[in-house]
């Protein structure tokens, strides 16, 4: 069994997903990635693929009869996902975490909001920051170009 959550972002126009992830390679059904074919899909290495399975951060990966893991449509939702939360710059330990509570099942909604919740609070903060700097870079670019744009001082 693999676990997956969909949430799709809010936006202001009702129907607009900003978070949905790229199309399946396969559709349902035909849907049996071996670690390399996910590897390649996702952009993470198969080490990494097997240490998220190790820590309980991909749950349960299904295998094949020769004991090679077997990916489905989703997990590569999931590790999407997962993803997403790595830009965030949310801590591992909390990433398992969030996964141990969705295992757990709905009864943990309220825990999986306020870990989101935390969440979306840091990036905000960094987000304000990133703008603060961007504009002293923006500053510093337009005192540069004008000074280029200015005659040359004599003295």
């Amino acid at each position: 069994m693999t676990v997956i959550e969909s949430t799709p972002v809010r936006t202001e126009r009702p129907g607009i997903c900003l978070s949905a992830p790229p199309p399946h390679p396969r559709p349902d059904g035909q849907d049996r990635y071996t670690i390399s074919e996910v590897s390649a899909w996702t952009g993470l290495t198969a080490h990494t693929l097997r240490w998220y399975e190790r820590i309980g951060l991909m749950p349960h990966v299904d295998r094949s009869h020769t004991g090679q893991r077997r990916f489905t449509n989703k997990d590569l939702d999931w590790l999407t996902f997962v993803g997403k939360l790595r830009l965030t710059g949310m801590p591992v330990a909390d990433m398992v975490r969030y996964a141990e509570l969705v295992r757990r099942g709905e009864h943990t909604f309220e825990e999986r909001q306020e870990l989101l919740e935390a969440t979306r609070r840091d990036v905000r903060s960094r987000i304000a920051e990133l703008q603060d700097t961007l504009a002293v870079l923006d500053y510093k670019i337009d005192y540069y170009a004008g000074a280029r744009r200015a005659p040359e001082r004599t003295t």
